[in-house]
């Protein structure tokens, strides 16, 4: 059997969806005959002026609303924070979690327009059971459709014999997810597609659960009506901070535009990538697509959309840089945006942007710089919008979320006069610590700052 037909049987075996399989065998296909998910800068131009979310027009809000569905990406378990459950159930602030967060906001705007507005999660095999508990305790939320649909999952590959990797020490690391461009594939195949259509929606919100300033916005919702729009990306002005973020761009070739991560930049075109003045435009993850056109181009390409290529280069064993290098064939759900001829794009801003992928992140969401609204709305105090606070805790001491809880016992301290804070070795804050401008910290031994401390440069 070839490397391809091992990999087939494979995913049968493990029960995938035929539509999967084929999907999976389209990446593989394109990846055997020497695509290698690059997108050459000579290839690319600037993408163009964008309009801004408050230039948009008013009007039409509640009836878009009545047709949206919101999706949110809830497959990760952000191992890398050191996490063992679904990375949405982890405390964001005030000890709410990501997903208690969504729900509220949820059922605010449902209040506040009276409109179904389903919430739907795309799930793993590993998040699915803790988050579908979870949803539960809201039986509110309920609206007579699935809360919820899975992702598929595909084989890791031989580096050297495109081959499904073998791991009898640990079977479960024979698998990867094949990215979150696997949502629009995973969204048909479970009919939840079509049920959302049969009952009258035409438009979905999709982003990231750790995102919570990817909320529903009315004004976009009307705005995609309006034009009728079949796929908009929210973007933000890139900053220095976007070096390894994924920027839009039109192709040369046919003015398409699409989006490149640096996964698919090659070495030689690093510097390029990083020139975050001259693309500009960065994809925040934060979709809205048109479910009819969706539909219609999944029916015309018998449920595989080829999305470019994203080839990951690992070892079966993630922990192990000894165990068998892989491949990882994965796509990026924006990427859709080069599928879409009617794409666009709108400027929205960075408090639509924050993800929280790493403990810096979290300390920033934890402080103060953050107030919670009555609709559960995480939103930066007026006088930092767009200008968070620069936090770099050392790695050694807080990359993992217990880490991060131990040097932090009493809460987050206070950021909001804070530019910068910077932690070189091992430092435990007390409660009520303040910090004011921008300060760095250099411990050679443990230390803890006292409860109270106001830090100045």
């Amino acid at each position: 059997m070839s490397a391809l037909s091992l990999a087939e049987e494979k995913m049968r075996q493990a029960g995938q969806p035929e539509e999967a399989i084929r999907n999976f065998a389209s990446a593989f296909t394109r990846l055997a005959e020497g695509e290698k998910g690059v997108m050459p800068s000579s290839e690319l131009e600037f993408a163009g002026e964008v309009p801004a979310l408050d230039e948009l027009a008013t009007g039409g809000e509640q009836e878009a609303l009545a047709r949206l569905v919101v999706i949110k990406l809830n497959g990760g378990l952000a191992t890398t924070m050191g996490l063992r459950g679904p990375k949405s159930l982890m405390e964001a602030r005030d000890g709410v979690s990501f997903l208690d967060f969504i729900i509220g906001q949820t059922l605010a705007l449902r209040r506040a327009h009276d409109v179904q507005l389903p919430l739907v999660l795309m799930n793993s095999d590993v998040t699915r059971e803790a988050t579908r508990a979870k949803l539960a305790e809201h039986p509110e939320l309920d609206v007579g459709l699935p809360m919820d649909f899975e992702q598929s999952m595909i084989p890791k590959l031989e580096a050297d014999t495109l081959e499904p990797a073998s791991w009898p020490a640990e079977p479960a690391l024979e698998w990867c997810p094949p990215g979150h461009g696997d949502i629009y594939g995973a969204l048909r195949r479970s009919g939840l597609l079509q049920a959302l259509l049969d009952r009258g929606f035409r438009y979905a919100m999709i982003s990231n659960s750790d995102n919570l300033g990817a909320t529903v916005e009315p004004r976009i919702a009307a705005h995609l009506a309006r034009e009728n729009i079949e796929f908009l990306m929210e973007v933000v002005e890139g900053t220095e901070a976007e070096r390894k973020g994924g920027h839009i761009a039109r192709r040369r070739s046919d003015g398409q535009l699409v989006l490149r991560e640096s996964a698919q930049t090659s070495d030689e075109d690093q510097e390029s990538f990083r020139d975050f003045r001259r693309w500009r435009y960065y994809n925040t993850n934060n979709l809205w697509v048109n479910l009819e056109s969706l539909s219609r181009l999944l029916e015309e390409n018998d449920g595989v959309l080829a999305l470019p290529l994203i080839v990951n280069r690992k070892t079966v064993d993630p922990r192990d840089s000894d165990s068998t290098p892989v491949l990882q064939l994965e796509s990026a759900m924006g990427a859709a945006i080069g599928s879409f001829q009617g794409a666009a794009l709108l400027l929205v801003p960075r408090s639509r942007f924050v993800p929280v992928k790493t403990t810096n992140d979290l300390l920033v969401m934890r402080s103060d710089v953050y107030r919670v609204t009555p609709e559960m709305l995480v939103e930066p105090l007026p006088e930092r919008e767009g200008r968070l606070p620069y936090v770099d805790l050392d790695s050694r001491f807080y990359k993992l979320v217990d880490q991060f809880e131990q040097r932090f016992p009493d809460g987050a301290p206070s950021l909001r006069e804070a530019e910068r804070l910077v932690v070189h070795g091992d430092v435990t804050f007390g409660g009520g610590v303040v910090v004011r401008g921008a300060v760095e910290l250099e411990a050679g031994d443990p230390m803890r700052i006292e409860p109270g401390t106001t830090l100045t440069p």
